[in-house]
């Protein structure tokens, strides 16, 4: 019986224009209704987590920025496993010198050093992922992260490396040159204690090797008493295989990467087909 349930935000949970279909919201009010465990493991800040659970009209713990964080559905901070800040400064420098645009998750919001590239990139990946998306609505959705506040500005990540209330929970790099992000990935592969994933093939998420959504899952459902293998997740992409290769359920996206399909024990609809909805009431 499963008791627990945990899905991924993009891709999976939330549709093409970055938003939880009526079908989706529904499934998870159901499931809620019987007791069942509903959670968001997501690449996302919690702010950027909650933004769109509110506007669906949801309230759900959040397992953040791909288990660097914890927050309960009340938004108090469970856990956190931030990156060293030597460590964190490293990574910086190795993503700077192959000039890899990216961004910083912390305890205090999500920075970039460029606002307009923060709106542009999402956008750019959105549509190359969506190619029948209407791009004015994808841009539209993508601005808010700025309008928002999703996302604040910042002269150097100089700052937020010397200010000691600061925790680096992770870096999100960028990049469509496949060739520059491979390079990325393996010069940051030589820092011990970081792992290096992805949630498309455009970025890399960064986080201290023990951030990991399926580690944090993991202990997100022993403290509620309930065993892994009494626990479902949904997923579409790389930074989702800790948690699929751990649960008693695995469910890939339609969507999903081919190696991710190969994991799972099943492959339910695609996000724009309101595929959590359909894999959540088939355990109902």
């Amino acid at each position: 019986m499963i008791k627990c349930i945990a899905t991924d935000m993009d891709g999976t949970l939330l549709n093409s224009v970055q938003q939880i279909s009526q079908e989706n919201k529904e499934a998870i009010l159901k499931a809620q209704s019987q007791g069942i465990e509903v959670v968001v493991a997501t690449g996302r800040s919690y702010q950027e987590a909650r933004y769109v659970l509110e506007e669906a009209g949801l309230q759900c713990p959040v397992i953040g920025v791909n288990g660097a964080e914890v927050r309960s559905k009340e938004g108090v901070v469970i856990s956190s496993v931030p990156l060293n800040k030597q460590l964190a400064k490293q990574a910086a420098e190795k993503l700077t010198e192959n000039d890899i645009y990216f961004e910083a998750y912390t305890n205090k919001g999500t920075y970039s050093v460029d606002l307009e590239k923060a709106v542009s990139i999402l956008v750019d990946i959105v549509v190359s992922v969506n190619p029948d998306a209407d791009k004015e609505k994808v841009i539209y959705a993508a601005g808010a992260r700025v309008r928002d506040g999703l996302v604040h500005g910042i002269e150097s990540y100089d700052i937020l490396f010397d200010d000691e209330d600061v925790q680096i929970y992770k870096f999100l790099a960028f990049s469509f040159d496949s060739e520059r992000l491979e390079a990325s990935a393996a010069d940051l592969h030589e820092l011990e204690g970081l792992v290096v994933t992805s949630s498309g093939h455009e970025n890399l998420e960064i986080t201290n090797k023990d951030a990991q959504k399926g580690i944090a899952l993991e202990a997100f459902v022993k403290s509620k008493g309930i065993e892994i293998a009494e626990t479902m997740a949904m997923g579409d992409s790389f930074n989702d295989v800790s948690m699929l290769e751990r649960v008693g359920r695995a469910v890939a996206m339609g969507n999903a990467a081919y190696e991710i399909k190969t994991l799972c024990d099943v492959i339910t609809a695609t996000n724009d087909e309101h595929g959590v909805a359909k894999a959540i009431l088939e355990v109902l």
